[in-house]
């Protein structure tokens, strides 16, 4: 309604005594010169006297009657169109997101880890502390004294160090995907089925298959609903079934398994010659050092205090480091993993008939099997997205329509309006024959 209706129905209104016309906003719009103004009419229940100034209402509001405008409020937005239920756009939501094991992702999916990372973060910083020390104090006056060569030799070390280790934690171990319910619910059937239903006791859970002539069993997980594949195992700390599973590093704050085995073994390996390397170049730096001013003068010497303590932290730890290169050597070339030779699954304690059936009777072979070859593909997209059901049609968040009132609040008044609506007006004709 604009000026103009205000001008013709506001006197109209109080002459007649039917009520008031009375303002609620004035909204200017920019980009239009007419100014709109919103009023609320405040009008009587008994319509018998309105005679032509109902009229010149339906005519001002087109199809309203007065009994609705004593309903709902004529505001400045009737022109726009009725605002209609929209499609709820939910952001999408990736799979690492809602993943069911214990880890953790970082970069959008892209970096996997176990939820117990205290223990990596401890290795890192003694391989940069450690190392950083070395460079700081022990390089720059091997440099000098032998060859430029040590401190190129000891970050070319360094780098690959880090790297591997950051490839064995980042990177997916392996893990198997569990079964959604359909396959878990169609896998019971097919347990059921094949050990028959009847009975109390439960049927087995396990399955027999022959590789190179040596029977393996297939053990159910009840965790991940799938009957785990040959050297595979359920990680009780990232609560997942890994493919070959090795174990579980603390060091390196994930699972060692089938797509991270050969970065482990690298970094471990690396690492031993990384200790040996410092540990050596230290006692040559103290030797030196000695030399020119005796052994206990260059320990109160301050750059020298570092190296000693080089010495010391290496030579606790080198034999760690070392000694977990050599028994993983020894696993790679005789192709078993940490779990199966701790489980003694191909001792001959079990039987002359008992053998490691991945073997290959080389060890070279060995080896190449299991640092060689194309990267297993990882079998849980974590970077995918998950597949939503269908959108709801659902009101506006905020539950408001345009005439200021909730969805269910309007249906109720326009079903009430039309329950008490008047009778149109009679036309002059009709009313003369009606007298």
């Amino acid at each position: 309604m604009d000026v103009v209706a205000e001008r013709r129905l506001g006197p109209s209104l109080a002459t007649a005594g039917l009520g008031t016309l009375l303002p609620l906003t004035a909204n200017r719009r920019d980009d239009s010169p007419t100014r709109r103004l919103s009023f609320e009419a405040h009008l009587p229940r008994d319509l018998s006297s309105c005679g032509d100034l109902n009229q010149q209402l339906m005519h001002l509001g087109g199809s309203e009657s007065m009994r609705e405008c004593e309903y709902s409020q004529i505001s400045t937005r009737s022109s726009t169109p009725m605002e209609t239920p929209y499609k709820k756009r939910t952001p999408k939501k990736r799979k690492w997101e809602s993943f069911p094991g214990r880890n953790k992702f970082y970069c959008n999916g892209r970096i996997m880890m176990a939820k117990q990372t205290g223990v990596f973060y401890l290795t890192l910083v003694l391989i940069l502390v450690t190392c950083g020390l070395f460079f700081t104090f022990d390089c720059p006056f091997l440099a000098l004294q032998l060859t430029p060569a040590i401190p190129v030799i000891g970050g070319a070390l360094f780098l690959f160090v880090l790297g591997t280790l950051l490839r064995t934690s980042f990177s997916d171990p392996g893990v198997l995907p569990r079964a959604t319910p359909d396959e878990a619910a169609d896998l019971e059937r097919q347990i059921d089925v094949a050990n028959g239903s009847s009975g109390y006791r439960p049927p087995p859970r396990t399955k027999e298959v022959v590789i190179n002539g040596q029977t393996v069993k297939l053990k159910y997980c009840f965790t991940c609903k799938i009957f785990r594949p040959p050297r595979a195992s359920h990680c009780s700390l990232c609560d997942n079934c890994v493919e070959r599973f090795d174990h579980h590093c603390p060091w390196v704050g994930n699972c060692v398994g089938r797509r991270n085995y050969r970065f482990f073994y690298m970094f471990i390996l690396s690492l031993s010659f990384l200790t040996i390397f410092i540990f050596a170049f230290v006692i040559t730096h103290i030797i030196l050092r000695s030399h020119q001013n005796g052994f206990l003068s260059a320990l109160k010497d301050s750059p020298a205090r570092y190296p000693f303590t080089h010495v010391v932290v290496c030579f606790f730890s080198v034999w760690s480091i070392v000694g977990l290169s050599g028994f993983h050597t020894y696993l790679i070339s005789s192709n078993q993993t940490t779990n199966e030779d701790i489980k003694g699954s191909w001792s001959s304690k079990r039987g002359k008939d008992n053998y490691n059936p991945y073997s290959y009777g080389n060890i070279f072979t060995n080896c190449c099997a299991a640092l060689c070859g194309p990267l297993p593909p990882s079998l849980i997209d974590r970077r995918g997205f998950i597949q939503s059901d269908t959108p709801q049609l659902t009101p506006p968040t905020n539950g408001i329509t345009m005439y200021g009132a909730t969805q269910s609040q309007q249906s109720h008044m326009v079903s009430e309006i039309e329950t008490e609506r008047p009778p149109p007006p009679l036309s002059s004709s009709s009313r003369a024959a009606s007298q």
